[in-house]
Parts: C-alpha cells; structure tokens; sequence
C-alpha cells in the first residue's frame, strides 16, 4: 500500500473508503422477461408440439427448455442413464416413442431429437 499512496497519494484512501462502503450495497434485482415485455422468446417460449411429445409432456404447448427439463427429470428418475457411459441414455418404450425408436441416445442428441416435434414458427 506504500508503493499505491505515493502514486496515487491521499485518493487512495478515498477509492478505497468509497469501495468498501459500496461493497455492501447490491442493486434490486429486476424480474423482468425477455426486452421487459413480459413475454418469453426463443427457446423460452412456448410452442405447439407433436401428439408424440404432448403424450409425454401433458400439455399442449411448452417451452424447449422445459420439455429438456422433463426428459431429465424422467431419465433420473427411471434410472435410463447408462451407469458404464454417462453420456448414454437407455431409452425405455416412452422414451422409444420421442426419440425415433432408438434403444440408445447419447445427451447431446437429445436436442437435436426433440427439434423434430417442435412446429416451426411461420
């Protein structure tokens, strides 16, 4: 702190008092969505999706984060998740029905498979 007060001299100490004292204030967190409009976007809005997937999901509309979430949630709980190879998903016959018949799905292609239930945006 020698080499910093001769540079800098007595505002130094005043950075420093001024940091400390701020330190302590943190900002209200805002809780608004995507732009402030109140309305999701992208892959936070909900969409219509396949027979398929509502038969899975229970609703008519969800968002892709969402179906994501559920899948995982069904996966962790049914134990599906290859114990040698994380990265593996056994699928059972309700997951068979989503990921186009496959016995086996690696994570990453989960997104990839669950694009295909999405209706695209005209």
């Amino acid at each position: 702190m020698a080499s910093s007060s001769r540079v800098f001299g007595n505002y130094c100490r005043t950075l420093m008092a001024a940091a400390k004292t701020s330190a302590g204030k943190t900002p209200p967190a805002t809780t608004t969505t995507a732009a402030g409009k109140g309305r999701s976007k992208g892959i936070l809005k909900p969409q219509p999706i396949s027979p398929a997937l509502q038969k899975f999901v229970g609703t008519s509309e969800i968002s892709r984060t969402d179906a994501v979430k559920k899948i995982w949630d069904y996966i962790k709980t049914n134990n599906l998740q290859n114990p040698a190879n994380k990265k593996e998903i056994n699928c059972d016959d309700m997951l068979k029905t989503i990921f186009a018949g496959k016995d086996k799905v690696g994570f990453l292609e989960i997104a990839k498979l669950l694009s295909f239930h999405f209706q695209k945006a005209s």
